[in-house]
């Protein structure tokens, strides 16, 4: 049927394609079909309108159209706000990691933080605007399924080592050297989605600087906790960190090869999280020693399940923000910006749980200005706003992910531009499988809640109330932007 309906369309396609893209942007050339405002030329059938004109053809190469100057800083501006946003709630999902000081094992609490982000995954997607979206992505792009269970399976990973640096050398240390994962991903936005290309010497300039300043931040971070913990835990929590940010800077990949493509972000986690969960049971199986065994984890740490499970709910919202940052400002830009997330798990850890406290100033000073250092290198980076001749750059990195898997131009361009689809086709409203997930993960929720026993530990409760304040005015903030924007596309 999609083979049949492609080849009727294909023409009628072919000719909005070239309505979709330019050559290039050089106006001092003769115009191939007349001047701006002009009267639109017909081509192969299909009417051009006076917003195309400046197209130029050459060697018969047909180049993508870069956004107007309007709706790219539109979506310039919602990708930094996602950033931050991201930054609040990723934050705040890692403070039930303390949990494995009251003898919770690793691979338990990060196995309970997947379940809770399995739930989320699927049941938030589907209360913001139903798994219609789901079904057209995998119809429009089959092939980023496989990228996203890839994903999900690098996170599931990464994230249990978090849980073994988080152990041996705190929360407020080991989060920003595990965010050494910016530099990957400058690197690959560069090196494989054409990211900072033709981005001007200032811009240039503003993410090498950065990346200067975050590796400065975590190399003095790192001396700090080698020489305040006991040598063999020291190293293998560092370790544990740095490899989560290898593991988590390669992750990107997939996330840009998915929204240059087109999907949604929210089709994207779904996938993710097959991933996740299958990479996460494997490793809980194998280091418990058996089902039985883990069972019997489990069951011990009932009290425990609600609060780890929240985690990874929070750790969702996060990472949804984190997203739309990501395909919005590019992983280059988005994911220096979402790992203000550092400074969000600092305030945690110190004023939250105390982790610092009767340590020595001087300890204080070189954890904090460390993750000063890496904030700056951070914003610097994403405060180098993507201009008209990169976001060429950007479509012709998605041209070719395009031509690589044979996907529809119109799907491709409507994904760039945060629309729902090219052709104008309406969005699908919510079924009874949309409800049935928003209700089997809330009755799971309500269910451990009941269960749930508060923590034995000494908390800072007015600490802890107003972070949580700013986390909701984030959420509002972002889910008001995000509907407004791009209707969460």
């Amino acid at each position: 049927m999609r083979s049949s309906t492609w080849s009727k369309s294909n023409n009628i396609r072919e000719s909005d394609h070239l309505q979709k893209y330019l050559v290039a942007h050089d106006s001092s050339r003769p115009s191939f079909l007349g001047a701006r405002g002009g009267i639109a030329r017909r081509i192969g059938g299909a009417s051009l309108d006076p917003l195309t004109a400046n197209a130029q053809v050459s060697n018969h190469k047909v180049i993508p159209q870069s956004l107007e100057a309007s709706r790219l800083k539109s979506l310039q501006t919602l990708g930094v706000l996602c950033g931050f946003g991201a930054g609040a709630w990723l934050g705040a999902a890692e403070a039930p990691t303390k949990f494995v000081q009251a003898g919770v094992s690793p691979i338990v609490v990060s196995l309970l933080m997947v379940i809770g982000v399995f739930l989320a995954r699927w049941s938030l997607p589907a209360l913001i605007r139903g798994t219609g979206q789901i079904r057209l992505d995998v119809r429009e792009a089959p092939h980023l399924i496989v990228w996203g269970v890839l994903a999900g399976c690098l996170w599931a990973v990464a994230n249990t080592m978090t849980i073994f640096a988080i152990r041996d050398i705190g929360l407020s240390i080991a989060f920003p050297l595990w965010n050494i994962n910016s530099l990957l991903g400058i690197f690959w936005g560069f090196a494989l989605f054409n990211e900072l290309r033709d981005a001007g010497r200032l811009r240039w300039v503003s993410v090498i600087g950065g990346a200067l300043l975050m590796f400065a931040g975590a190399t003095l971070l790192a001396f700090t906790s080698s020489g305040q913990m006991a040598a063999e835990h020291s190293t293998r929590g560092i370790l544990a960190a740095l490899c989560a940010g290898i593991l988590w800077g390669t992750m990107y990949i997939p996330y840009r090869k998915a929204y240059l493509t087109g999907m949604n972000p929210l089709s994207f986690v779904a996938f993710f999280t097959i991933g996740e969960l299958g990479m996460m049971t494997v490793l809980a199986l194998s280091y418990a020693g058996g089902p039985s065994a883990l069972r019997q984890e489990l069951v011990s740490t009932r009290p425990a399940l609600f609060w780890l499970m929240l985690g990874g709910f929070v750790w969702v919202i996060g990472d949804l923000f984190q997203q739309y940052a990501a395909k919005y400002v590019g992983i280059s830009r988005g994911i220096p910006l979402s790992n203000s997330n550092q400074l969000w798990g600092l305030l945690w850890g110190i004023l939250v749980f105390g982790e610092l406290r009767g340590r020595g100033s001087w300890l204080h000073a070189q954890v904090i200005g460390g993750s000063l250092l890496m904030a700056a290198g951070a914003g610097a980076i994403a405060l180098s706003t993507v201009r008209g001749k990169e976001h060429v750059r950007w479509d012709e990195a998605a041209q070719r992910e395009r031509q690589r898997y044979d996907v529809d131009a119109n799907y491709v361009q409507a994904g760039l531009e945060g629309k729902f689809k090219a052709d104008g086709d309406s969005q699908s409203g919510r079924n009874w499988l949309d409800w049935l997930l928003v209700t089997l993960a809330t009755t799971v929720f309500v269910w451990l809640a009941v269960l749930a026993r508060a923590p034995k530990m000494t908390l800072n409760w007015n600490a802890l109330i107003a972070l949580c304040a700013v986390m909701l005015i984030f959420l509002a903030c972002c889910g008001a932007a995000l509907w407004k924007v791009t209707r969460f596309n």
